[in-house]
């Protein structure tokens, strides 16, 4: 069975092609979204999604969030006294699915289609495939996110010619892609994007202006639980900007309480630098595919992040229309992955389409540039396949040594568009070993060639001998080799993971330790014991006991958050 999966830096989901259609999967608590979320309990069992998010305030020192944005780094995330990988946490979050999609199911899972940004990097994308490794799937395919919601959106079965474009916003990234169909193929015209750009960073912009707002010292920024508390304040409030006119951010220290007021006005101020962000990324993709926004057919918007209203105006002006919201913004890459993962089935009621895509960076070498006789400018980057070329490519150059004395020719590979290396991204090195002779004898070949899961192999080939070297672009700092994914695989499988039938107890009980730990006084001591007498109902392991305990603990802790204005 192949499924796909939407491994996003907030929420994480699951979908299946089934019955000629895109079905979600439901987790543990019946709920579609997954926080991308990790937590080891007291005693080291692993807590994945809703039950981890309630422990990020609780428990900061043993619960990690927004790895996403570190995958392909060597950053490590330390819980407790095990320290983690990106990739090892997103692996948790995919078995978590995994285990979810296989109780819906009935049957064991080991292929997957998975997103990532279609901004992602080479590095980027081979962590994802790791991670997905690790958690005991074979990635059938990295599916771009702007490509897996015009999927949803059954762009591939428009019969007419078509141009749309995918503005896709989510927790910690912003892509946006334009798509043609004609005759059957879908491809993907151009993409541009940004990252380190998403809702995180607009509850970001608002965190800090609590600060200024409350003159409160920056050292407060270190207390883990305080920030915790004002983060998912934060976060609560952001999102009820979507549905009322006006909102407040309400978090206490030392006894005092500290408040900001909030409505659109000032959400868009305080944002203007993010929402001025937005706009490069969409007039690069427009200026590569050499079309203007009144050309396109239609704008689709996906994830999380488009729900603000301050997001949804910025994008009908820009484009001069109303954007297509057909589907639920946070779930549509995943429809859409579903969509790919029953392509690569042959499932009968899929029409077959080609799909092509592009390069998201342009991908080269580093060279020197004559000045003269004697003097050499050096560190410039030399383009070899170019953004937004259409993928599978293969592309190549020729380069000679720099001087007659080379025994070598050391190519440092890099991506990204600026002028000179030192602005781009570093990929990795190839050392190709020169013959000895004059410098017109020792040409090199160097090609690129760059597939359909955005991963690049080099080629350089020393044209006097015909020896070939190869790099695969696997030594990128901070990626782990295939040794190492065997030791952590080792490592990560004697994890205890809490089981699915009883993490609905295990997320409530974690949501009462964060409201007691917000509250004072009497309700405190209130709640401390409505606790305890939770905890008692479970270690009985009664089911008859355990089902009007939980029902009952529910109903106190939703009636104390509601009188007290605590935020989920």
């Amino acid at each position: 069975m192949i499924v796909g999966i939407d491994l996003g830096t907030t929420n994480s989901l699951v979908a299946v092609w089934r019955d000629g259609k895109s079905v979600l999967i439901p987790n543990g608590l019946g709920e579609y979204l997954t926080p991308s979320c990790v937590s080891l309990d007291e005693d080291d069992t692993v807590l994945v999604g809703k039950a981890a998010r309630e422990r990020l305030q609780t428990h900061p020192d043993r619960t990690a969030a927004v790895f996403k944005r570190y995958m392909g780094s060597s950053k490590t995330v330390r819980l407790g006294k095990r320290s983690f990988r990106s990739e090892e946490l997103s692996a948790l979050v995919l078995r978590s699915l995994k285990a979810d999609a296989e109780a819906m199911l009935g049957e064991p899972v080991h292929e997957a289609v998975i997103t990532v940004p279609a901004y992602f990097s080479d590095a980027q994308r081979k962590a994802t495939r790791a991670a997905g490794e690790l958690a005991g799937l074979k990635v059938e395919r990295l599916l771009n996110e702007p490509t897996a919601a015009a999927l949803a959106y059954g762009m591939h079965d428009m019969g007419a010619e078509a141009r749309f474009l995918v503005f896709d916003l989510g927790g910690g990234t912003f892509d946006v892609s334009i798509l043609e169909m004609f005759e059957g193929v879908m491809e993907v015209r151009a993409s541009a994007g940004d990252n380190f750009l998403g809702g995180e960073d607009f509850v970001e912009s608002l965190i800090t202006l609590f600060f200024e707002r409350n003159a409160l010292p920056a050292s407060l920024r270190n207390d883990a639980h305080f920030m915790q508390r004002l983060a998912a304040q934060t976060e609560a409030a952001k999102q009820a900007l979507s549905l009322h006119s006006s909102a407040e951010i309400v978090v206490a220290h030392d006894a005092v309480q500290h408040r900001l007021a909030l409505d659109e006005a000032l959400l868009e101020q305080v944002c203007a630098p993010l929402l001025k962000r937005l706009r490069a990324p969409v007039e690069r993709a427009l200026r590569d595919a050499s079309l203007r926004a009144a050309e396109l057919d239609a704008v689709v918007l996906a994830g999380g992040a488009t729900r603000m209203p301050v997001v949804r105006r910025l994008a009908t002006t820009m484009f001069g229309r109303f954007p297509s919201i057909d589907f639920n913004p946070d779930e549509v890459v995943a429809l859409g992955a579903a969509v790919q993962a029953g392509l690569k089935a042959k499932d009968a009621a899929l029409r077959e389409v080609v799909m092509t895509d592009v390069a998201p960076y342009s991908l080269g070498v580093a060279v020197s540039h004559r000045l003269g006789s004697n003097a050499s400018s050096h560190g410039h980057f030399d383009p070899i396949i170019e953004r937004n070329s259409t993928v599978p490519v293969s592309r190549s150059k020729t380069y000679i040594p720099g001087s007659e004395t080379q025994t070598a020719i050391e190519l440092q590979v890099f991506q990204g568009e600026s002028r000179m290396v030192r602005d781009n991204v570093h990929l990795g090195n190839l050392e190709v070993p020169l013959p000895p002779g004059p410098i017109q004898e020792s040409v090199v070949e160097v090609r690129f060639t760059y597939d359909v899961n955005g991963l690049l192999q080099v080629e350089a080939t020393v044209q006097k001998t015909q020896q070939t070297f190869v790099l695969l672009i696997e030594g990128n700092p901070g990626l782990l080799t295939d040794a190492e994914i065997k030791e952590r695989l080792q490592a990560l499988s004697e994890l205890k993971i809490h089981p699915r039938d009883r993490i609905e107890n295990r997320t409530l009980l974690a949501r009462g330790e964060r409201v007691y730990q917000q509250l004072r006084g009497e309700v405190r001591e209130w709640l401390g014991i409505r606790i305890a007498e939770f905890e008692r109902a479970l270690a009985t392991q009664d089911k008859r006991l355990i089902a009007p305990a939980h029902r009952q603990f529910q109903e106190q802790l939703d009636h104390i958050e509601r009188d007290s204005h605590l935020a989920d």
